[in-house]
């Protein structure tokens, strides 16, 4: 019987990966790819078939380092057909090399310092009876709603993402996948 019960165990530590705060945190599947707790943002989004689009454009960026550094970071991370919404161009635009700075703060507003997972993200917007705000890391607002179940994250242009895929855990964060590009003012 221990010899089962030490196999079972055993089962469900290889299933788990244990964060730096001793937790047990859960691999999900992000297009198409596993999402290790072990690796850091960039070593787990390069993986996603569905932020091919996110990761050019951190790399065209030059922000590669600082989303592998310690953090922690909040990423609310855009997929493909999210920068497929954008108005034609927008997104070849922004990877020129001329428009670098733009792109960063895109980017950058996608970025909450901190790791806030969506029972944190919940907690804000009941706090805040209805309506929570975050200073992203390019120093502008966001706003969270919910939406029944749904967390909505507004930005200051009135563009309103969903959470799609909440908690994929990072050794540096927190990704929380979303259907629409949020922009700054610019």
């Amino acid at each position: 019987m221990k010899i089962k019960n030490v196999f079972a165990a055993l089962v469900m530590t290889c299933s788990l990966a244990v964060s730096s705060t001793g937790f047990a945190q859960e691999t999900k599947m992000v297009g198409g790819a596993e999402m290790y707790p072990t690796k850091n943002i960039v070593e787990n989004a390069v993986n996603s078939k569905d932020h091919t689009t996110l990761v050019a454009a951190v790399q065209a960026a030059d922000l590669v380092e600082t989303l592998q550094s310690e953090g922690p970071f909040t990423v609310l991370a855009p997929t493909n057909a999210a920068f497929e919404k954008l108005p034609d161009g927008t997104v070849a635009s922004l990877l020129k090399p001329e428009n670098k700075k733009a792109l960063q703060g895109v980017l950058t507003y996608h970025v909450i310092a901190g790791k806030n997972s969506a029972a944190d993200i919940i907690a804000d917007i009941k706090a805040g009876n209805g309506v929570a705000e975050w200073t992203t890391v390019n120093g502008q607002t966001l706003y969270g709603m919910l939406d029944g179940d749904m967390v909505k994250i507004k930005d200051q242009a009135g563009n309103v993402a969903t959470v799609t895929i909440a908690d994929v855990n990072q050794s540096n964060g927190v990704i929380h996948v979303i259907d629409t590009v949020l922009l700054p003012k610019m």
